[in-house]
């Protein structure tokens, strides 16, 4: 595998974010890759001025990691209440399957760790997609128990097909593993 290259998004990347993230959850193109949501949501999975708003925020980056010039994942890492928070995760369909994910989720984690000195990195998960938290938790996250409302009747997160969905906090404590 070729070595990733990282670099913090700015406006200008917000196209090719969209592109990626909607090819990573959304649709049958989604379906290349094991992290669809097809099943679960239709529509939209990020939009524009909710990524420009995560590029500006204070304590707030958007990572992108490139192998050979071409943008194959990315995140979104904050500060959130004293917390890391990890999110927008994609990774090109193509791609998945390969390790870029677990390089990007170190490369975030060692992020936070370094540039904001938190103790620990939260995420949020659709509590029904299984796969996805037990890929979680062999990265070292912990289900926390903690449960929010799925945001229904806000298209900027989607069109759900289930009236079932929540999100489960899960969380990891950062240190000399990062």
């Amino acid at each position: 595998m070729n070595e990733l290259t990282y670099r913090t998004a700015t406006a200008a990347d917000i196209p090719a974010l969209i592109e990626l993230v909607t090819s990573a959850y959304r649709g049958d193109a989604s379906r290349v890759g094991w992290t669809t949501e097809a099943d679960l949501l239709d529509g939209q999975r990020v939009d524009a001025e909710g990524i420009l708003a995560d590029i500006n925020r204070p304590r707030s980056v958007v990572l992108l990691a490139e192998q050979n010039a071409q943008l194959v994942a990315c995140c979104h890492v904050a500060d959130e209440d004293g917390h890391g928070y990890f999110g927008m995760f994609a990774v090109s369909p193509a791609a998945q399957g390969g390790g870029v994910g677990k390089q990007v989720m170190q490369h975030a984690e060692r992020y936070v760790l370094e540039q904001w000195q938190l103790p620990t990195m939260q995420m949020t998960v659709i509590d029904c997609r299984d796969e996805l938290i037990a890929f979680y938790q062999r990265r070292g996250y912990a289900r926390t128990g903690i449960k929010k409302p799925f945001p229904y009747g806000d298209a900027r997160y989607g069109l759900p097909k289930r009236d079932d969905l929540q999100f489960e906090v899960l969380e990891k404590p950062l240190g000399a593993t990062a």
